[in-house]
């Protein structure tokens, strides 16, 4: 869990999330025992986020806007009657001789209306009103009925809203599921604490196609090192590049960057070797390319075979990681069900998952797919038929990259001395679907 929460294992970093550590160490163990949770299930305890907070958020928010609508409705009721009262030459105090109401009384009325809820616990609102009778806010404020009277009485778009969230909340609707998943790419590829002067980002992007009886249909991989130099000091340099690619990728370097260096010593430098790198930017040096039909280069191998029951269909479906070396982080197999009323009936699960009425959609979510955890497979039963279920899409990240190209050091021009430097190695998915 510490490097979840803690980039580096210093003193200062322990110490800064100290109450994160605490909370999540509280879920790992309990009376001095440990419990069986894996990593998704202690972000979800720790971040604590309520579906039913959201839902009373949102009716709150809708009972607020409708209260100051009715405040502005009012405002204009007190002015026109101010202005009748003109026109019959009374006074402008905003008295009337009979049956009136004077602007202090008015708003003393709309304060009146105006209570302080139980729940949650809001400061009492301030309100005034000038001697045109116009009432201001000075405040967050709910209004609801005083005693017997209706007055001020939320209409029915205030329950078509409660209605309609109530059906959300039947319906099991996951409000914060694309949040939470942007939440957690975040923290994995979030960048290293200590950014050198030198930083340097290694991103991959895999496009992949497979067919639903096996076969790869096409993949390819793009790549590229960028360079950021904030100290015109260090501009001056070269990047010794270790490249054990055995897959056969296509390298290509920036058109400033001294090629017969790179091929003869794989240092990336300008050719111009007076000249600095431009500071403040990110400049793409060094780019690749990968493509491939060959099953064998796929690196997440996933097998769904659905077949036809009696009361409906039953889905087997697994993966395999054929790329030893890397490790997906926050892996999500999406597969599609069929639309109409049917129960999901889970038999067999590695993981957890996630099941969206709403979008027809059962998500297979793993924390971690490495060398230790190479494969697994989930067992289902849904009414449809074996073409419902595709296709297949799967998300995933990584810090490492799925091609052997690594930069093992970086040194000045002149003096060929080291160089301190940062880096941070990122592997995304830009489509990755089984049809």
């Amino acid at each position: 869990m510490i490097p979840e929460y803690c980039r580096v294992l210093e003193e200062s970093e322990i110490s800064d999330h100290c109450f994160d550590l605490i909370f999540a160490f509280d879920e790992i163990v309990a009376l001095g025992y440990r419990e069986n949770v894996n990593l998704a299930q202690i972000r979800t305890f720790t971040e604590m986020d309520s579906h039913e907070e959201k839902v009373f958020r949102a009716v709150r928010e809708t009972q607020e806007r409708e209260a100051k609508a009715e405040m502005r409705r009012k405002a204009k009721e007190l002015q026109q009657a101010r202005r009748d009262a003109e026109r019959q030459g009374k006074k402008t105090s905003f008295g009337f001789s009979s049956g009136g109401i004077s602007s202090s009384s008015a708003a003393s009325m709309i304060t009146d209306t105006i209570v302080e809820p139980e729940k949650p616990k809001v400061t009492p609102t301030v309100m005034r009103a000038d001697a045109a009778g116009l009432a201001y806010e000075a405040g967050l404020y709910i209004i609801r009925p005083s005693g017997p009277s209706k007055a001020l009485k939320l209409g029915a778009k205030g329950k078509d809203v409660e209605n309609f969230v109530d059906k959300l909340k039947l319906e099991g609707e996951h409000i914060s599921s694309s949040t939470k998943r942007s939440s957690e790419v975040a923290k994995v590829l979030s960048p290293p604490i200590n950014v050198e002067s030198v930083h340097l980002k290694i991103e991959e992007k895999i496009s992949l196609v497979c067919g639903r009886d096996g076969g790869l249909q096409n993949m390819e991989v793009h790549g590229m090192i960028m360079l950021r130099v904030t100290d015109e000091k260090q501009g001056r340099i070269r990047l010794q590049v270790e490249n054990d690619d055995k897959k056969g990728i296509q390298l290509q370097t920036h058109p400033n960057v001294d090629k017969k260096l790179f091929t003869a010593e794989s240092l990336i430098g300008l050719k111009n070797p007076e000249k600095s790198f431009p500071l403040n930017n990110d400049v793409g040096v060094l780019k690749w390319r990968l493509q491939t039909t060959d099953d064998a280069f796929i690196p997440l191998a996933i097998n769904c075979w659905p077949s036809e029951s009696a009361t409906g269909c039953d889905v087997n479906i697994e993966y395999e990681l054929q790329e030893s070396s890397l490790e997906l982080n926050d892996v999500v197999i999406a597969i599609p069900l069929p639309a109409g009323p049917g129960t999901l009936l889970i038999s067999e699960l590695e993981g957890e998952y996630r099941h969206d009425n709403r979008k027809n959609l059962l998500e297979w979510c793993l924390p971690v797919i490495d060398a230790k955890n190479k494969s697994g497979s989930m067992e289902f039963s849904f009414p449809g038929h074996p073409n419902d279920f595709f296709p297949i899409h799967v998300s995933f990240v990584s810090k490492k990259n799925y091609c052997n190209i690594q930069v093992s050091g970086v040194n000045h021009v002149d003096s060929n001395s080291p160089v301190r430097f940062s880096l941070e190695t990122m592997f995304l998915v830009d489509r990755y679907e089984i049809l």
